[in-house]
């Protein structure tokens, strides 16, 4: 991860939260702990404070809390679009490590390709 995104959301646990929700849409604590095998209590800390000054926003499915970007704050549509260009400068490792993990399963019925 660049050194220069974690100053600027003075966190590494940031970076992550925000990266992984601009690649994947939307995510829950543990899924993004997992995925960085870092702590839950940190993903959630930073979850909230994003949420509590109108980054993100949450809604409950089952006992899950899923958060998203909350496209109604002006600032965040600017925010999503540095993170892309921060997600396309990534490297080939991190992009395949962190990045480019299947978040559902597949619709039954479609075709795997092959070669």
């Amino acid at each position: 991860m660049t050194p220069v995104l974690e100053s600027i959301l003075g966190s590494r646990s940031a970076v992550r939260v925000m990266l992984f929700l601009q690649n994947y849409g939307e995510g829950h604590a543990s899924r993004i702990a997992k995925t960085f095998d870092t702590s839950v209590m940190g993903i959630q800390r930073q979850l909230r404070r994003f949420e509590e000054n109108g980054v993100l926003v949450s809604r409950m499915i089952g006992s899950s809390r899923i958060f998203t970007f909350n496209d109604r704050n002006p600032t965040v549509k600017n925010l999503r679009l540095f993170l892309e260009v921060e997600l396309e400068n990534l490297s080939k490792e991190d992009t395949i490590k962190y990045f480019r993990e299947r978040q559902r399963p597949r619709r039954s019925g479609k075709l795997v390709k092959t070669g």
